[in-house]
């Protein structure tokens, strides 16, 4: 009489198509929580909301218009005349550069229209509102 053996003499099977869906998910987070570790590096101002706002702009220079009517280029305070000037030579070196107004809610009205003058008078084409997106 032959007894059987009873070790598995099988070989474990290396499950495989586990790890990767596990490695494609740690990917996929990953790239997902990097996307809000974003930092805008602009003064914070409160804009105003408006419902076709647009996220969704390249490559732009941001000109902010303080609640106080500072002027602020980029990252730089200066005043309404220097800033004819400045975007006369941005315009120079890049005839297709965007401009990105971003006035607090609470600044002068007449302030944010002499901003935009001086930006047509310097020859600038593509001068953007920015805003917030409204809530509904």
């Amino acid at each position: 009489m032959k007894l059987r053996n009873l070790r598995n003499e099988d070989k474990p099977q290396f499950m495989i198509i586990p790890m990767i869906d596990i490695m494609f998910f740690l990917l996929v987070f990953f790239m997902m929580s990097t996307l809000y570790m974003v930092q805008q590096n602009t003064i914070p101002i409160n804009l105003p909301e408006a419902s076709a706002s647009q996220n969704d702009i390249p490559q732009s220079i941001n000109i902010t218009i303080a609640s106080d009517g500072k002027i602020v280029y980029e990252k730089e305070e200066i005043s309404l005349g220097l800033l004819n000037r400045r975007v006369t030579l941005q315009m120079a070196s890049q005839p297709d550069s965007v401009f990105i107004l971003r006035g607090d809610r609470l600044a002068e009205y007449g302030k944010v229209v002499a901003v935009m003058d001086e930006l047509k008078q310097a020859g600038a084409r593509r001068v953007a509102v920015a805003t917030e997106t409204k809530v509904r």
